[in-house]
């Protein structure tokens, strides 16, 4: 696989490329996608295989295998992460944030809360609130230029009555935190103290980079939680034929989320879900290895140019997930005028406000894309900061749509 290759991807209906969501928030289309957590790489052959092979029988009658998916996970996360997953445990869904819907329904009574950890992936408040349930913020504490939980705050904030359930994102997005072991125990012994219950979302616990270890919260005896475990979307990029997977040892959680699925019909995929999802855990090994060390490629060509050549550009620590966390607040720039320079750039990074109000000066970029089109973007964004001022006017327009 050459994920090298440069692409055209204009006769595709891609949402990364789409004129209106571009327009609406760079203000022009001619940007280079970066604001989309999807990977602009040709899957892994294998996937495509067993795609071709359900096309060419020419027949799609009702066929299902969700017990096949099961073992399928259960076996990759013994070998990749050394966890040993009850097959009997798990809860097809059809994705991830579907599943952290119908959790947050089951879970939780409307006018209850659920805290989820600042700067978070935005689309957690939407789920919240659109379920009648409030959201509570705990902000993430910057310490010697890395992101860490703020453990104080988590404490007074589990223990409010109305708390019922926390959203913990490991690997966080955006910010590329992998959780330590020591960091999950402690989240574990405060919610456990106070009876709240955690959505554990890993959904990006394979893209895991040099010098890190993915810790999922089902190995730390968290028999009262819940993760979303075995998407095949963010690892091997399928996040438009690809189903969620949830996963709990906790035997009411389990029934009742096995009921509310089957009642609403929505605990099975189709042909293409499940044969590729099966394929991508039990063949698709050798190419997500591939893709780690092309990624670990990108994150040291960036790291190196913002020090040769942007040096008020901060990079925070890229651990896991392929994104990268930008603070921009020693150039001056925040909010729409940062926004101006990605529009003059033609730089489509994610604005750091969508993933909370605090981030004005903060940017999400994905990076699974071809280091040539990294290379040229950086080289424009490079004279796009040096020929705009903190008092540049937006010409862009309202950034209230985002998405992945």
């Amino acid at each position: 696989m050459k994920f090298n290759q440069k692409k055209d991807d204009t006769t595709n209906s891609f949402i990364r490329n789409n004129h209106s969501m571009l327009t609406s928030i760079f203000g022009t289309d001619d940007v280079t996608p970066f604001w989309v957590a999807d990977m602009d790489f040709t899957i892994a052959n294998p996937i495509k295989a067993e795609l071709q092979r359900l096309v060419d029988r020419g027949q799609f009658a009702y066929e299902f295998n969700s017990q096949g998916i099961f073992q399928a996970i259960s076996r990759w996360y013994q070998r990749r992460h050394d966890l040993n997953l009850d097959e009997e445990n798990f809860v097809q869904v059809t994705g991830v944030l579907t599943g952290i819907a119908l959790l947050i329904r089951e879970l939780t009574e409307e006018g209850d809360s659920v805290l989820i950890q600042t700067p978070s992936y935005h689309q957690f408040p939407k789920v919240i609130t659109s379920a009648g349930r409030d959201v509570v913020k705990s902000p993430l504490s910057i310490i010697d230029g890395n992101y860490v939980m703020d453990f104080d705050d988590l404490e007074v904030k589990l223990s409010e009555p109305t708390t019922k359930v926390m959203i913990l994102c490991n690997p966080h997005n955006p910010t590329g935190r992998v959780w330590r072991h020591e960091e999950l125990d402690k989240v574990l012994e405060i919610a456990d103290r106070h009876n709240v219950t955690i959505i554990s979302d890993e959904i990006h616990s394979d893209i895991i980079h040099s010098g890190y270890k993915f810790v999922s919260l089902m190995s730390l005896g968290a028999k009262n939680h819940v993760a979303l475990i075995g998407s095949p979307s963010k690892t091997f990029g399928m996040q438009s034929i690809s189903n969620g997977y949830i996963y709990t040892e906790n035997s009411r959680i389990l029934k009742s989320m096995r009921k509310l699925t089957e009642s609403l019909y929505l605990d099975h995929g189709n042909a293409f879900t499940t044969f590729a999802t099966i394929a991508a855990f039990e063949k698709g090994e050798e190419w997500l290895d591939e893709l780690l060390q092309y990624l670990q490629g990108n994150i040291d060509w960036i790291k190196q140019f913002l020090v040769a050549n942007l040096p008020l550009v901060k990079m925070f620590p890229v651990e896991g997930t392929y994104q990268i966390w930008f603070d921009f607040s020693a150039t001056g720039l925040t909010d729409d005028s940062l926004l101006k320079v990605f529009s003059d750039a033609g730089f489509g990074a994610s604005p750091g406000t969508w993933f909370g109000g605090e981030s004005k000066a903060f940017a999400r970029m994905n990076f699974a894309n071809a280091r040539q089109d990294i290379t040229e973007a950086f080289e424009r964004l490079k004279i796009a900061l040096e020929t705009n001022s903190q008092t540049a006017v937006s010409t862009t327009r309202a950034t209230n749509k985002s998405c992945c």
